[in-house]
């Protein structure tokens, strides 16, 4: 992902104007918008190292655009995470039926993705991320250390 068009736009400088919203919408939230006007609630949380990396401070100003779309976005630095029985990847938890799970390399470039559907490994991730959930702070209110 650090070949993203978007992150290399803003290495250079670019920041996305909220009152310009046609600058920045794209495909990805329209989907969330209408996932969520179905009442679909979307939640996403970020378990992030502090000092955030580049990448995640770029994540992180960009987060206004999930939360115009409809995401619930919270972030949880992982100082808080100790207690938490997380997986070690990367997930997205689909309607408690499946797992997809993204896998990145050691310099953070995506390498791919597995859709699993094992009850278990959903079990496993469903109870991780409503721990985290519970935990984490909501995007309005997280100020990066």
């Amino acid at each position: 992902m650090r070949d993203d068009p978007m992150f290399l736009a803003w290495q250079e400088g670019h920041r996305d104007d909220p009152a310009d919203r046609d600058s920045w919408w794209r495909p990805w939230l329209s989907l969330i918008q209408e996932t969520a006007a179905r009442g679909v609630d979307v939640r996403r949380a970020r378990v992030v190292s502090e000092p955030l990396s580049d990448y995640v401070q770029f994540e992180y100003d960009v987060t206004f655009t999930n939360v115009a779309a409809g995401e619930r976005v919270r972030w949880l630095p992982r100082r808080r995470a100790t207690d938490l029985a997380l997986p070690g990847n990367d997930f997205w938890l689909l309607d408690d039926t499946a797992v997809m799970v993204n896998h990145f390399g050691g310099d953070g470039q995506f390498t791919g993705e597995e859709i699993i559907t094992e009850p278990s490994v959903i079990k496993l991730c469903a109870a991780a991320f409503e721990a985290v959930w519970e935990r984490a702070t909501p995007h309005e209110e997280y100020r990066p250390a």
